[in-house]
């Protein structure tokens, strides 16, 4: 789907559950991880998400727009547009939106821990992603001297078996 057909989904949607038309522009944005989609209120424009479009389909996308467009039609009412606001969760359950996005599957493991900071004195361990300087700091519970070492792959200490 591109940005053409979700304009003229959006507009369907609109005059389909609101009886209003959309007369601003709605496009995808990729970088959306988070929240299904976004209403802008002073260009009255609406970002959805591909990432949620691709794994949710076209069900729950529908429910994304139902839950933006409830934004449009309220704020440019100037009735309550905010997700607190009585209005809005009025609208919303009336029209069958979503309240909240489902969420992303993991499409990315967690980066494992690959450093080791270890206290000469108590042996306190501090587990980094990212090479340190062990000179540079101390233990935080002693404040003695720190050792670097690495952790090998199979030593996991995420939980995660690479």
């Amino acid at each position: 789907m591109n940005d053409k057909e979700l304009q003229a989904w959006v507009e369907r949607v609109s005059l389909e559950f609101f009886q209003i038309p959309f007369r601003h522009q709605a496009v995808f944005n990729g970088r959306l991880r988070s929240t299904g989609g976004r209403y802008f209120t002073k260009s009255h424009n609406i970002e959805i998400s591909r990432k949620h479009y691709e794994a949710h389909g076209h069900e729950e996308m529908e429910k994304i727009i139902k839950h933006e467009l409830c934004h449009y039609h309220l704020h440019l009412a100037k009735g309550g547009y905010r997700h607190m606001d009585a209005d809005f969760k009025k609208l919303l359950r009336l029209v069958g939106g979503a309240r909240y996005c489902k969420p992303l599957p993991e499409g990315r493991r967690r980066e494992a821990y690959k450093y080791r900071l270890t206290c000469t004195s108590c042996r306190m361990e501090y587990l980094r992603k990212r090479k340190t300087d062990p000179r540079k700091y101390a233990c935080g519970q002693c404040r003695g001297k720190l050792e670097l070492s690495s952790i090998p792959p199979a030593l996991d200490l995420t939980g995660t078996e690479r």
